[in-house]
């Protein structure tokens, strides 16, 4: 029969809300023991959902902050999803906001993601914010 709309729906909204609040246990939630995740669809994939839970703890829990994120559209064909979103975030370890447009390809079975494909294109759009405007304060000189 495939994946419902509202199932498709429902595991969209946890993995934004997991990249959001950068939850690497609620991630793991939607993705099948043996799911595989194509972050750059050329190179090998992570191969599970324990290596998909080490990807989050440092690509996203480490790495990104300040992240904001917005489903565009998903579509539906059996038991594959394609969804689009757009992101911004703060990359940490390049020291730059990104805003970024993504594709992602899910692989449903059994309501759960058993592969998930991204392509996406990401640009700067500024400094990432500090701490100083986090709080209002002003900065020290």
């Amino acid at each position: 029969m495939g994946v419902t709309k509202e199932r498709a729906r429902e595991v969209l909204d946890t993995y934004i809300r997991a990249w959001e609040t950068q939850d690497s246990d609620l991630i793991c939630t939607i993705f099948t023991p043996e799911a595989t995740y194509h972050e750059r669809v050329l190179r090998d994939p992570i191969p599970d959902r324990e290596a998909i839970r080490a990807y989050w703890q440092t690509k996203v829990a480490r790495d990104q902050a300040d992240i904001r994120a917005r489903l565009l559209n998903f579509y539906i064909d059996g038991d594959t999803v394609i969804a689009e979103w757009l992101a911004e975030f703060d990359d940490l370890p390049q020291g730059i906001r990104k805003r970024m447009r993504e594709i992602a390809v899910l692989e449903f079975d059994g309501g759960l993601i058993a592969s998930l494909r991204e392509y996406w294109a990401s640009e700067p759009i500024g400094r990432p914010r500090s701490a100083a405007e986090d709080w209002h304060l002003e900065p020290l000189h």
